[in-house]
């Protein structure tokens, strides 16, 4: 088993964590991390684009000039493509990006994220996170002392006085270990977890 400190807010290490091989240890699975990620960045995609076409935009019923003896070249409509005010070629419409992947895969694409935080010693397990105040540099302290710049925090519960001190500082977000994602454990170059969130985390996905 991964063995990893468990550090206070100040970081200082106040014991020592085995975390579960079957999660902190799995091997690495690249195809799936990525379909995972393609997945959740698909899936947030609205897919609300629209422009008209040719056939759609209002006018242009009637020829604008006889087809021989202007001197401009023939034209049918002007609502063509190449006319102010036209329609769009191959316009983008309404579409549906959604991606599945199934609930086995998701498990070991995320499993796979973990472990490679942990690999790269970039997992970082705090013994409690307290707060009693919003206060932004708290936070910051918190995570100057554990060397985490860009940093995923996540908690094993509820802790509002953690979530609004960090919602104003660049490159932190906070998350709760039901809400975790492949995406956003990539993204962060630290994940800073609690020791609760480790076990809550252990128990789901064990």
């Amino acid at each position: 088993m991964a063995t990893v400190s468990v550090l206070n807010m100040e970081g200082k290490e106040v014991e020592k964590l085995e975390l579960n091989d079957n999660i902190f240890g799995v091997e690495i699975n690249e195809h799936l991390v990525h379909l995972a990620v393609v997945s959740q960045l698909a899936n947030n995609r609205q897919g609300t684009q629209k422009a008209k076409t040719r056939s759609e935009v209002r006018g242009g019923g009637r020829k604008p000039w006889r087809q021989k003896g202007t001197g401009h070249a023939r034209q049918g409509s002007i609502r063509a493509p190449q006319w102010k005010g036209g329609g769009v070629v191959f316009a983008p419409t309404p579409r549906e990006y959604t991606k599945k992947l199934n609930k086995k895969e998701r498990r070991i694409a995320l499993k796979s994220a973990l472990t490679s935080r942990v690999q790269a010693d970039k997992f970082v397990v705090i013994d409690e996170f307290k707060f009693d105040e919003i206060k932004t540099k708290n936070v910051k302290a918190m995570l100057d002392s554990v060397g985490a710049k860009k940093a995923l925090v996540v908690m094993g519960s509820k802790n509002d006085n953690l979530v609004l001190s960090a919602r104003n500082l660049p490159g932190v977000k906070t998350a709760l270990t039901s809400t975790i994602n492949v995406y956003d454990i990539l993204k962060y170059d630290t994940v800073v977890v609690s020791k609760e969130a480790v076990a809550n985390i252990e128990e789901v996905y064990a």
